[in-house]
């Protein structure tokens, strides 16, 4: 069926190699402008394209981040600042890193969290393999590799963060044990905040200033807030009238403490407060506005019922709005070691898989469950990785990592899948349970497929 979306895409494809044509005569003739024009065009008619080949529409939101990588190494000072404004600016990369987190955080269910009793032993395999295994991989790459400090603590940070929602979609495409999958992701999603600075302390203190607590803080702010609010949405599809009493209740206190802030109170807290107590404080101002968001959420999705179904589609943006901003900061660090870092992603990535399947068989898991764990350590969580990168103001050294690695284990992740669904291993996974509670259509396995 020839619809106006099929044509658009079609037009693309059409356009993608007649740019493609102009691209390769600019860079006979040694024309940059022309060359330079041609290759964005290239890449985002080919983005828009491919949507019409079933066998890469899969890819489509992979193929915008590379768009965002193409236009930033081109035009990186068009991606830099407008006018006054700097497109790097923390809190403003904080503020998008959120929005991703929340819209992860709208695709998962308090009920995710109660996987443990089950899958006990499976979900502290996959802990011990995502928070021992990718770090200590990364850590040895840098070494092979002789990556600048800075370079090579990113590395080493995006190896010790948790997973993503990404894995979990591999694995329901893979027909593995996704009970176990969302169980590991949720738990994983936990314990970063204790776990990640301390392996970036025990892998890359030697080569950046490693702050535990502040790290921790940024942490909690960048991935529990966002997803905290996500999942007080979910909690109030089915709260009781007492739950949404309490909930009312507490709205109460958050709005007032927010709103004593700017009054004089924060000044009160910076004289009078040690600089843990003031963290402390700014953490709860935090999960106060994480409150009210959820709340105010909720409101909206009953009234606007597809909201959820966007929210994908937002979080997508983010990434590829943190992918160029990163790009186009580190331009000049990946025109020199852009093809070892990606040699490197590559390494990192298919470790991950290897020693994630092979290490949780070697300790008594099924097949099905080890090809969850290869996922769960093999795809990182990269807006994560990128939100901290901003946090310490090194987003395009400490932060190219996550810009090299992402795409790649979106393309990894799929095929992997892919080739194990063609040869599944006929056992019970509990798929028909998570999927009652983590329900992934067709359409939105294509949304969030490289959603990390």
């Amino acid at each position: 069926m020839k619809t106006p979306m099929n044509m658009l895409r079609k037009i693309c494809l059409g356009l993608a190699g007649l740019a493609l044509l102009f691209l390769l005569i600019g860079l006979l003739m040694g024309n940059v402008p022309m060359w330079q024009a041609a290759a964005v065009v290239t890449a985002v008619a080919a983005a828009i394209g491919i949507g019409a080949v079933p066998a890469l529409a899969g890819y489509q939101y992979t193929a915008w981040i590379l768009v965002a990588v193409v236009a930033a190494m081109i035009y990186p000072a068009a991606f830099l600042s407008w006018g006054e404004f700097d497109l790097r600016n923390k809190w403003l990369i904080l503020l998008v890193v959120q929005l991703v987190m929340f819209g992860m955080g709208i695709q998962m269910s308090l009920r995710d969290f109660t996987g443990l009793a089950t899958t006990g032993r499976g979900v502290f395999i996959g802990l011990l393999c995502q928070f021992s295994i990718m770090p200590l991989v990364g850590f040895v790459l840098t070494k092979i590799f002789q990556f600048e400090p800075e370079i090579a603590a990113g590395v080493i940070l995006i190896g010790a963060c948790s997973s993503g929602l990404a894995s979990n979609v591999m694995v329901y495409i893979a027909r593995a044990n996704l009970v176990l999958s969302v169980t590991v992701t949720a738990l994983a999603t936990l314990v970063a905040p204790f776990m990640t600075p301390f392996m970036m302390k025990l892998f890359a203190g030697a080569m950046i200033e490693v702050k535990f607590i502040n790290m921790m803080m940024e942490i909690i702010k960048i991935v529990i807030v966002p997803i905290g609010a996500a999942l007080l949405h979910d909690y109030l599809k089915r709260a009781s009238p007492r739950g949404w009493k309490t909930v009312r209740f507490i709205a109460v206190g958050c709005a007032l403490w927010l709103l004593a802030l700017p009054f004089g109170f924060w000044n009160i807290m910076e004289t009078n407060l040690s600089a843990p107590a003031l963290q402390t404080a700014e953490v709860l101002s935090f999960f106060s506005g994480a409150f009210l968001v959820g709340l105010f959420y909720h409101i909206l999705t009953t009234r606007y019922h597809r909201l959820d179904s966007f929210m994908p589609y937002i979080s997508m943006f983010g990434i590829v709005y943190f992918t160029t901003v990163t790009t186009a900061a580190g331009r000049d660090n990946l025109l020199q070691v852009g093809f070892l870092l990606f040699l490197a992603a590559v390494l990192h990535n298919a470790s991950g898989y290897f020693f994630g399947y092979w290490f949780s068989r070697l300790l008594g898991l099924d097949k099905n469950s080890a090809r969850s764990m290869a996922f769960e350590v093999g795809l990182q969580n990269g807006g994560m990785a990128s939100g901290l990168a901003g946090s310490m103001g090194k987003l395009g050294t400490v932060g190219l990592a996550s810009a090299v690695f992402s795409p790649w284990m979106n393309i990894s992740g799929s095929i992997l899948a892919n080739y194990w669904r063609s040869r599944p291993i006929k056992e019970n996974t509990g798929k028909e349970e998570v999927e009652k509670r983590l329900p992934l259509e067709d359409a939105t396995v294509k949304e969030v497929l490289d959603k990390d």
